[in-house]
């Protein structure tokens, strides 16, 4: 059994890949890469091939045909974490939105204080965002409101895409059954594992909004996750059924 994967999809992040993944090896604990790369037309993908020699067995890449949707890029990820046996799995963004340091942080919440998910948290002290509009801020706030009223969930940041799981809870959702792409998926997926009983813990951060790069972020995106939760709220949640 392996340890620590991180999972990072790209698209168009050329000018971020390569920080990052250096950022991720430099830290005091070993975690493995995975990036799941959809095809980038700006050299994404040979800047992380040029890199796979240099941290062979620790950097992976499996690449896409197309801009498949984060929700795909994520679950392609943990398909291949489970395959490969890691018992703790994250997702993180390429663009330094979120601060691999706290990789370590999301680890303990799993590895020793009970958690089966661990979620960073902007929302849990506070609000901690930097380098957002105000507009963008308090979309994102009201957003997470809006969730916990319809679906009941006492998660404060509803939307937040910086986790960590642990192996059970992923062996453990169907992800046939996980239907949306964008920011729904990952309130879907923090729904799932709260429907399923596992423990949810929320671990502070300070999110930064990206500073190289475009943002992925569209009107379409938000449109689905403010009437997917409605879906949500109705939607019968079953575990996998064992093999």
């Amino acid at each position: 059994m392996k340890d620590s994967l991180v999972v990072i999809p790209t698209f168009n992040e050329k000018e971020n890949i390569e920080r990052i993944i250096r950022k991720v090896f430099s830290l005091t604990k070993e975690f493995d890469v995975l990036v799941v790369e959809d095809n980038s037309p700006d050299g994404t993908a040979a800047i992380v091939r040029s890199l796979m020699a240099e941290f062979s067995g620790r950097l992976h890449m499996e690449e896409r045909k197309g801009k498949l949707g984060l929700g795909t890029a994520y679950i392609h990820g943990f398909r291949w974490a489970l395959a490969k046996e890691y018992s703790y799995v994250f997702e993180m963004d390429a663009d330094f939105s979120h601060n691999p340091e706290d990789l370590l942080k999301l680890y303990d919440a799993c590895a020793n204080q009970g958690g089966d998910v661990a979620i960073g948290s902007r929302y849990i002290k506070g609000v901690n965002v930097v380098n957002w509009p105000m507009g963008r801020v308090l979309m994102s706030y009201f957003a997470s409101y809006y969730v916990r009223m319809v679906t009941g969930m006492k998660i404060m940041d509803t939307t937040a895409g910086f986790k960590c799981y642990r192996r059970k809870l992923l062996d453990t959702i169907d992800f046939d059954r996980i239907k949306f792409t964008g920011y729904a998926f990952q309130i879907e997926m923090k729904y799932t594992a709260w429907k399923l009983g596992f423990r949810i813990i929320e671990v502070p951060i300070i999110f930064t909004d990206r500073t190289e790069g475009e943002s992925k972020m569209s009107r379409g995106i938000f449109r689905e996750a403010i009437l997917g939760v409605i879906q949500l709220r109705f939607k019968r949640i079953r575990p996998k059924k064992a093999a």
